[in-house]
């Protein structure tokens, strides 16, 4: 009996072995997929850092991205972006891609604006941001096949006249507007007798014109308009049926991932979304419209405090990286303003033809210099410096370290006139004595005449400052976290503009305000005592008051 069991046991155990050899080990099976189903020298080939796919996206378009302040339901943090995590469809389908491909994933925030000059430029490899390729944007880069298909619809108040509106005709009269650089504004055209409003940066900023009476409607994909309506009992969506809508021609209602031109990645892309199921999109997509349910009851002064309450830190650091930005920024653009008016007021003998020469090229660069940076908004100057830096000398500044270079020269540019002003003011005489005691141009600059401009250009100097911390709005262009930055964020995830920027308003008042006064304390302390002795000979003296 013992022996008919060991035979049993040795003949199951031989069978047992020999099928687990043929069977692939489950490590195996996944490297072998992977082996046949990607190429990994294409991929590495269309990075720019080898096993990171850097991924750009607004995170300000709900419930395809947006901002939060924690990791909460799935989010990843932002790189570019010190403690914000991005969240929605767009995040969830990079993170599979990621996956499927064996990359690390990196998650780059740009304003919409600057997603294509960051991906031609390669500070991202792909865009993954509720992104339709449009014949336009064909034409600029490439696309994947879609991994999300939508149609059009028109969102609006449920109080309006057009709320109940089935096709376009009845939109007739109505004030509509969509998207800045999205086919959605073109579409506006095809309403009869329609009022065709400014298209706005962003869908938040839309939806606050809404709700105000500023217009009547605009043009979105039907995710879009849901995340809106799930935030906002006062919104509703007017939808169409076939041949009463929207006729898209050859545009693509379709969201892709765009990537570079000719860029090998891109069937790799395809292949990895050929993965993902439509029955998986279609509940990731309902998950993250769920996410943006939120409490209607809190009423204003709530939820002001409830936006506080949750990006209170990203307000402080925001609001601290802006005032790091203008007090940098204004002293480097002082010393370089200071630097171009001294070299200005040099006088060259006439009979140094070679000295008057080389003066006259310098003095040339530096008008250059000056009128470019004064005759240009500092908005297009930070778009050209900070992405054509990286895309035509392959320099990849960090968008703080861009951040400080041009708000720096855009200072020096505007401040040499001004310091150049205050050292004219000085009277002649100053200098002619300092030169009768034996001084240089340097001493007589540096213990005359300066201390004197510098006391009357204060007040312009402040200025500059005061007007550098709101500048910076401006560089949210490039990605910089300063206040405005973090403002739209928490905005295009709350939906609640106007509250969102009243907070900051009362931030940037009282930064303003308490520059201000510091530096009228700084400027009277420099204009001395209000009495002072003036001596006039070795034997009198007069007191003088003021």
């Amino acid at each position: 009996m013992t022996r008919k069991v060991l035979s049993f046991f040795a003949v199951f155990m031989t069978v047992f072995l020999a099928i687990a050899s043929v069977l692939p080990q489950p490590a195996q099976a996944a490297e072998s997929e992977a082996s046949t189903q990607f190429n990994q020298e294409k991929i590495e080939q269309g990075l720019e850092s080898p096993g990171i796919l850097r991924v750009g996206m607004e995170a300000n378009y709900a419930p395809f991205n947006w901002t939060q302040t924690s990791d909460a339901n799935g989010g990843f943090e932002i790189s570019n972006a010190d403690g914000q995590f991005a969240n929605g469809y767009d995040l969830q389908i990079a993170k599979r891609l990621a996956d499927k491909l064996g990359l690390k994933l990196e998650i780059v925030k740009l304003d919409w604006d600057g997603l294509p000059p960051a991906l031609e430029s390669g500070k991202i490899d792909a865009i993954i941001a509720g992104m339709s390729p449009t014949p336009e944007r064909l034409r600029q880069i490439d696309f994947s096949d879609p991994y999300y298909n939508s149609d059009i619809v028109v969102v609006t108040r449920k109080d309006s006249p057009y709320a109940n509106a089935k096709s376009l005709e009845d939109f007739n009269g109505g004030r509509l507007t969509g998207q800045l650089n999205t086919f959605h504004y073109n579409l506006i055209d095809q309403v009869p007798g329609v009022k065709k409003e400014t298209a706005m940066d962003s869908f938040p900023t839309m939806i606050s014109s809404v709700l105000s009476d500023k217009i009547d409607g605009y043009i979105s994909e039907r995710p879009g308009a849901l995340a809106a309506l799930a935030a906002n009992d006062d919104l509703t969506m007017v939808s169409f049926e076939e041949g009463q809508g929207f006729d898209l021609g050859d545009q693509s209602s379709s969201i892709s991932v765009g990537l570079r031109k000719s860029s090998p990645l891109t069937s790799e892309i395809n292949a990895a979304l050929a993965t993902i199921s439509e029955d998986e999109r279609n509940q990731i997509m309902e998950d993250m419209v769920d996410l943006n349910q939120r409490n209607q009851e809190a009423g204003f002064w709530g939820e002001v405090a409830g936006i506080w309450k949750t990006y209170s830190s990203q307000f402080i650091k925001g609001a601290t990286n802006t005032m790091f930005i203008a007090l940098v920024s204004t002293l480097v653009g002082f010393f370089i303003g200071l630097l171009i008016a001294i070299y200005r007021t040099i006088k060259v003998p006439k009979h140094n033809r070679l000295g008057q020469t080389l003066y006259k090229i310098v003095d040339f660069i530096i008008m250059a210099y000056i009128e470019i940076f004064r005759g240009t908004p500092m908005m297009v100057q930070a778009m050209l410096i900070f992405y054509g830096s990286k895309l035509f000398f392959n320099i990849n500044m960090s968008s703080m370290f861009a951040a400080l270079l041009i708000v720096s020269v855009n200072t020096g540019a505007y401040l040499a006139e001004v310091i150049r002003g205050g050292i004219i003011g000085v009277d002649d005489g100053q200098s002619e004595a300092a030169k009768a005691i034996g001084m240089n141009h340097f001493q007589t600059m540096t213990y005359v005449v300066l201390p004197q401009a510098i006391r009357s250009i204060l007040p312009a100097l402040g200025n500059e400052f005061v007007i550098n911390i709101k500048d910076t709005s401006v560089l949210n262009v490039i990605a910089v976290t300063e206040l405005f930055f973090v403002t739209r964020s928490a905005a295009g995830t709350t939906y609640l503009t106007f509250q969102t920027f009243f907070i900051t308003s009362i931030i940037y008042f009282v930064l303003t305000f308490t520059t201000t006064r510091i530096l009228r304390l700084v400027e009277h302390k420099m204009s001395g005592s209000d009495s002072y002795t003036v001596y006039q000979s070795s034997t009198s003296e007069v007191e003088i008051h003021d």
